[in-house]
């Protein structure tokens, strides 16, 4: 019984000796969901118009009303939330509303298709296929990769509203101008 105390004790001890590199979790959640917010909200605000005539019609857009007011929110909200994940300011403050914005996309523009971000095996998919081997250059188009239909279901939404879950519980780690701040009013006490 003891060996297996000491085998445990000497696991946790291994694993307790990572801790010196555990702001890298925080960080790469952080810096992966940089670009995704960065490059939504800054499409959306390089044609604020379009995104709030989106945002309000009821025949082909969302719906939604106050377009105008949702539009300018949800385009700042992540191209700002994309700058303050990248230094690591106001995480968990940022992730309230980013998480609020995926929710929203989840179920008013993704809900509809489906858990699936990528389509599977599909006829639309077969028939996009035969047609680019007949009339394109398919070995140039699918040398890195599988040429795919996006199905655009709530797959990413869900997905990046688990992330900045976790940052908002974890926090944004020690690479952050956030844990400078909090050093210091740790201070305080």
């Amino acid at each position: 019984m003891s060996n297996i105390m000491s085998l445990g004790c000497k696991a946790q001890s291994l694993l307790n000796s990572t801790r010196a590199v555990d702001f890298l979790g925080p960080l790469a959640l952080r810096l992966y969901l940089v670009p995704v917010f960065w490059m939504a909200g800054s499409k959306k605000l390089s044609d604020i118009e379009s995104t709030a005539e989106w945002f309000g019609n009821p025949d082909w857009g969302l719906g939604l009303p106050f377009p105008e007011l949702m539009a300018w929110m949800a385009s700042l909200t992540e191209a700002g939330g994309a700058i303050l994940l990248l230094v690591g300011l106001g995480v968990r403050w940022i992730s309230i509303p980013l998480m609020i914005t995926m929710i929203v996309a989840a179920v008013t523009v993704h809900l509809q298709n489906g858990w699936l971000a990528i389509a599977e095996g599909s006829e639309q998919l077969d028939a996009a296929r035969d047609l680019l081997r007949e009339h394109g250059n398919y070995d140039w188009l699918t040398e890195n990769g599988s040429f795919v239909i996006l199905n655009n279901g709530i797959e990413f939404a869900a997905t990046y509203t688990i992330m900045l879950l976790v940052l908002f519980f974890a926090g944004p780690g020690k690479a952050s101008i956030d844990h400078l701040i909090s050093k210091k009013f740790d201070q305080c006490n």
